[in-house]
């Protein structure tokens, strides 16, 4: 498996079993990711995506909504160096002017730095699938792309990371069976594993089992079968 992508659910129900702010939540996820990305690299994984921010998640309220942005913030500059010395390349997708210029300013500088990694982190901020899609479609519009130029290979190359696989496998923590809006264009052949832990209790054991999963799989990607 080349691209394993998460939607990273559960967070808040974390933290109110443990009658814990919802924030405390949060920095428990940013941990899972951690250990995650570890198990990533052990396991041959190339691209980890998480959703870590949907466009719909600025409804939340605003306490939440700004220690999630401080939080993002200080991951962002507490991991450089841990993510340079383990060649870790941090990219983010989605909207992002709706990130504000000093948090932009702030990723923009830490992809630069990590930039030659042979491992690559995809970050999901103010996402969601439908609006990369317009967008997308938007950009091929200004670029003068004519209605029957407009490949899916032509399309593909206007979303935010057309240089990526498409994921392989989708994981989605904490019970629920939905996409959420979460890469609708490039999972379309995906394969999903849908589990009941929340993500910061995400370990090693689920890990597996989730690639025990897949491994197992018959992928016709619409094809048949001989």
């Amino acid at each position: 498996m080349e691209h394993l992508a998460i939607i990273m659910d559960g967070n808040g129900r974390w933290a109110k079993k443990r009658h814990l702010p919802r924030l405390a939540g949060h920095k428990a996820g940013a941990d899972a990711l951690d250990r995650t990305m570890h198990y990533c690299r052990e396991a041959g994984v190339k691209y980890l995506t998480v959703y870590a921010f949907s466009t719909e998640n600025w409804k939340r309220s605003e306490d939440e909504v700004s220690g999630l942005m401080s939080l993002l913030s200080q991951y962002v500059k507490s991991k450089e160096k841990e993510l340079v010395a383990n060649k870790v390349r941090f990219r983010v997708i989605g909207r992002r002017e709706d990130l504000g210029a000093k948090l932009n300013a702030e990723i923009a500088a830490l992809e630069e730095k990590t930039k030659d990694g042979d491992f690559t982190l995809l970050v999901a901020l103010s996402y969601g699938g439908r609006d990369e899609i317009v967008r997308a479609a938007r950009k091929a519009m200004a670029a003068g792309v004519k209605p029957d130029e407009l490949t899916e290979e032509a399309f593909s190359s206007f979303m935010d990371a057309p240089d990526v696989p498409d994921p392989d496998l989708i994981v989605r923590t904490s019970g629920e069976l939905r996409t959420s809006n979460f890469l609708l264009w490039e999972s379309a052949y995906s394969e999903y594993y849908f589990t009941p832990v929340l993500w910061p209790d995400f370990d090693r054991k689920e890990f597996d089992k989730a690639l025990e999963s897949f491994s197992g799989r018959e992928r016709r990607m619409g094809g048949r079968l001989k």
